[in-house]
C-alpha cells in the first residue's frame, strides 16, 4: 500500500503521487499544507486545526515531496516541513473521485427492524454498536425490556446522546385527550408522517414507548420515506425534482404561546444529488405559496403520487407494541403511523426527541475503538 513516486507538478503548486497499487492521484500544495497533521498545524489533543487559511501564503508551493513506504515527506515554500501518512493520503484524493455511496439500506414491507433488549444496549458494546448501526442504516431499530414506566424512554436516549425538550416538554404523551392539541392524542390512525416539519432543524431522532396498550387497533408501522422518494425518482424524474426544487410551508399554533413555522422542500437533497431528508406531514403543511403558478399542478400531483408510494401497503412494516417495547426512528427519513383504535381500553404511550449527531458519534466512538 505504500508510495513508490512523488513528481512536482506547475513548480510545485501540486504533486502527483502513485501508489505500489498503481494508482495515482495529483494534489495541490495549498490543500496539503491546509490539512498538515503536524503539532504546528493541528492540536494533537482534539485534532483541530491551530491555523487559519490567512496564515498559508496565497502562492504556497511544494518545495520538496519524498515518497517512503508508508509516508510522503513534504516541504512548503514557506519552510514548513511535515509528514503525511501514505495511507490516509489515498483514501482522500481528488482525482477519479466517486461519490462515497451512503450506507443507509433502503426498505420496503418486508424489512424486519433490529430488536435489542435494553440490558444488553446497556452492559454490551457490541450490542450497542449494532443497534445505532441499525438505526444509522436502517432508520429504524426497537428496543424490548424496558421498565413499563414513565419517563423510562431517557435511558434509551442515555445510551447515545440527551433528550431534545420541545414546547410539548421533556416527553410527551400519546392518548386520547379532550380537546387535544396535537391530533396524534387521538383514537384516530395517523397517516405515515414525519414528525414536527415546522421546526427548524426538525429533531433528528424520535422515540415512542409504550407503557400500556389493551385497546382494539391502534398498530404502528414505519415506512422508508427514502425508498418511497427513490420509488418516485426512478418512476417520475420530473415529480421528484420539483419536490425537491421548491419549498414547502409547515405551521404549528396548537398551544398557547406557540407558533411554529419552516420552509423547506418535501424531498431535500444536497449539492451532489444525494437525498438527506424528507418532510411529510399533511396534517402540518400549510399553503404552499413558494412554488411558482405554472408548477403548482406538477408539484400537487407529484405529491400526490409520493403519499401513493406511502400509503402503500406494501411500504409499511406493521407491528402492535406491546408494554416494556420501543421503537426509534430517524425522523428526516422514516415515517410512521397508526392505525385507528377503540375507545374502550387503554392505549398509552410515551414520547421524545433527540438528535442524530449524538447517535452517530456515539457509534463512530464505538467502531473506532
Amino acid at each position: 500500500m505504500g508510495l513508490i513516486g512523488a513528481e512536482l507538478l506547475d513548480g510545485g503548486a501540486a504533486v502527483r503521487l502513485t501508489w505500489k497499487t498503481g494508482q495515482s492521484a495529483r494534489f495541490h500544495a495549498i490543500w496539503l499544507r491546509d490539512n498538515a497533521q503536524d503539532e504546528a498545524t493541528r492540536d494533537p489533543g482534539n485534532g483541530q486545526r491551530k491555523i487559519t487559511l490567512a496564515d498559508i501564503p496565497a502562492d504556497i508551493a511544494i518545495q520538496t515531496a519524498t515518497p517512503g513506504n508508508d509516508e510522503l515527506t513534504v516541504t512548503f515554500s514557506d519552510n514548513h516541513n511535515t509528514v503525511f501518512d501514505a495511507d490516509w493520503l489515498k483514501t482522500r484524493t481528488h482525482d477519479g473521485r466517486v461519490q462515497a455511496k451512503s450506507q443507509r439500506r433502503l426498505w420496503r414491507g418486508g424489512h424486519t427492524p433490529l430488536c435489542t433488549a435494553l440490558a444488553d444496549l446497556q452492559s454490551e458494546r457490541t450490542a450497542l454498536r449494532d443497534w445505532l448501526n441499525a438505526v444509522d442504516r436502517d432508520g429504524v431499530a426497537i428496543v424490548s425490556g424496558m421498565p413499563a414506566q414513565s419517563g423510562a424512554l431517557d435511558q434509551i436516549v442515555a445510551l447515545f446522546g440527551h433528550i431534545r425538550e420541545t414546547n410539548y416538554g421533556r416527553w410527551f404523551e400519546v392518548r386520547a385527550e379532550v380537546n387535544p392539541s396535537n391530533l396524534a392524542y387521538t383514537n384516530l390512525g395517523l397517516q405515515a408522517h414525519t414528525d414536527n416539519p415546522y421546526r427548524d432543524p426538525v429533531p433528528g431522532l424520535q422515540v415512542l414507548a409504550c407503557l400500556e396498550n389493551t385497546v382494539e387497533g391502534g398498530e404502528s408501522a414505519v415506512v422508508d420515506g427514502f425508498a418511497a422518494a427513490e420509488a418516485l425518482r426512478a418512476e417520475d424524474p420530473a415529480a421528484f425534482a420539483v419536490l425537491a426544487s421548491f419549498p414547502a410551508r409547515f405551521e404549528y399554533s396548537g398551544s398557547d404561546g406557540v407558533r411554529l413555522c419552516a420552509k423547506r422542500p418535501i424531498l431535500e437533497c444536497g449539492t451532489d444529488g444525494e437525498l438527506i431528508a424528507i418532510r411529510f406531514n399533511n396534517r402540518s403543511l400549510a399553503p404552499v405559496t413558494d412554488v411558482p403558478f405554472d408548477a403548482v399542478g406538477p408539484w400537487y400531483a407529484a405529491l400526490r403520487r409520493l403519499g401513493e408510494i406511502i400509503d402503500d401497503p406494501a411500504s409499511a412494516v406493521t407491528f402492535r407494541m406491546e408494554p416494556g417495547e420501543a421503537f426509534i426512528v430517524d425522523n428526516t427519513r422514516v415515517l410512521h403511523a397508526r392505525t385507528a383504535f377503540s375507545g374502550s381500553g387503554q392505549r398509552w404511550l410515551q414520547g421524545c426527541y433527540a438528535d442524530l449527531d449524538g447517535l452517530r458519534s456515539t457509534l463512530a466512538a464505538l467502531e473506532a475503538a
